[in-house]
């Protein structure tokens, strides 16, 4: 498969192809379509950035596009985040445009109406998490009996989360006789045992290593210690030009690191698991349009947001498994274009990433610390959030006069 349209028959998604100026398959695309289009069930691994959601989007339209449409779920998708599921969302309202399939996004976080009034107006494509849709199947708010084609995008991630129980439950309540699909980044001993009890001699793809990031993405390790890291990330982000996706290993620190960036005026927005889903639209929309430079989020964030173009990721703290760090790292270089990735180690994170070279067989760069952020060069003072406020202090020491 050299060009969609050798295997993309319908009209309708070629001249949606076209408009989006799909022409030339990736990889993943290349080799999952056809099987997919055939019924068969496909389980695909392939690096973050490769395009794995069109390798199910237009089998499942052109699916439904060959038999009369009736209303209600046909093809369901199953993500781990509702940013992907957004994601995913958006990728079918472009695809499907002129072809009567209708889709619904039911997740946490959003307007329930909303929701269930786009699946009463029939929707033939569910695209959901694993928790919230349980919920709409354990009130009876939707059925999924007819539901012939299944995909868990990234199904490993949902496993981590531990969503085993809510998509063995899922799967249970779908049509019997169902194409499977399984899309992801990484490839788990779980991972396995949900393809073993749910495909039926599936077609395996592996594209690439899943085990390192993409090598056009240049990757760098500064040895810094915590009250540094401030100044280091201001230095490069006044050094290099292009947008920044920085993670943090919590919420708060998350938070905390936006408002540094905003007080030194660099344009700079949060998402975390503590902001609603407005705010997070918000935030997404505004780094993916360019209205906010910095996007600083916790791992919320490594899997399911895609943003093209992002220029550097830095990993601010490490992050907590170390297989986080090649979805990470995923977030730049996309779809073949360059991409940099730096991440701040104390001292003792050293020896992590000793194991993460290890693990991925590729070494990362150490680069020196400019010359003001030496050890040498004494302690480096944070911005402060805001203007110190004056304030009583107690001393616990004994207060003369008194026994």
């Amino acid at each position: 498969m050299n060009t969609f349209e050798e295997v993309i028959s319908s009209p309708v998604l070629r001249r949606n192809l076209a408009a989006g100026k799909f022409v030339t398959p990736t990889p993943v695309q290349a080799q999952a379509i056809p099987p997919a289009l055939e019924g068969k069930d496909v389980v695909a691994t392939a690096q973050t950035g490769t395009g794995k959601t069109l390798a199910f989007a237009l089998p499942i339209l052109q699916a439904l596009g060959s038999r009369a449409l009736v209303p209600g779920p046909q093809a369901l998708i199953l993500s781990p985040t509702r940013e992907l599921a957004i994601q995913i969302h958006e990728v079918f309202h472009e695809m499907s445009k002129g072809t009567g399939v209708k889709t619904a996004v039911v997740v946490g976080g959003m307007s329930e109406a909303g929701q269930l009034k786009s699946l009463r107006a029939g929707a033939q494509v569910v695209i959901a998490t694993p928790g919230r849709l349980c919920d709409y199947l354990e009130r009876d708010l939707t059925t999924l009996a007819a539901v012939r084609i299944a995909v868990l995008d990234e199904a490993d991630r949902m496993l981590d989360m531990g969503f085993l129980p809510a998509v063995e439950s899922i799967l249970r309540r779908t049509h019997r006789d169902r194409q499977t699909m399984l899309f992801s980044a990484t490839f788990e001993t779980s991972a396995g045992r949900l393809v073993d009890r749910h495909c039926k001699n599936p077609v395996r793809i592996a594209i690439g290593s899943i085990t390192r990031p993409a090598d056009q993405i240049e990757m760098h390790v500064y040895q810094v210690e915590a009250d540094r890291k401030l100044a280091l990330l201001l230095h490069l982000l006044r050094a290099e030009e292009g947008s920044f996706l920085i993670f943090t290993r919590t919420k708060h620190g998350c938070e905390r690191l936006a408002k540094k960036l905003q007080v030194a005026k660099i344009s700079a927005t949060a998402i975390h698991g503590d902001r609603s889903q407005g705010q997070r639209n918000e935030a997404l929309t505004g780094f993916r349009e360019g209205t906010y430079r910095v996007l600083v989020a916790t791992d919320v964030a490594a899997r399911g947001i895609h943003v093209d173009d992002v220029a550097h990721v830095v990993n601010y703290d490490m992050p907590q498994q170390n297989e986080d760090f090649i979805h990470r790292v995923g977030r730049t270089g996309r779809a073949g274009a360059k991409g940099m990735a730096s991440t701040f180690a104390c001292s003792l994170e050293m020896r992590d990433i000793a194991l993460i070279e290890k693990s991925m067989k590729v070494p990362i760069v150490r680069q020196p610390l400019p010359e003001g952020l030496r050890k040498e060069a004494g302690a480096v003072v944070e911005i402060p959030i805001a203007k110190l406020v004056a304030s009583r202090t107690r001393s616990f020491s004994p207060r003369r006069g008194r026994r």
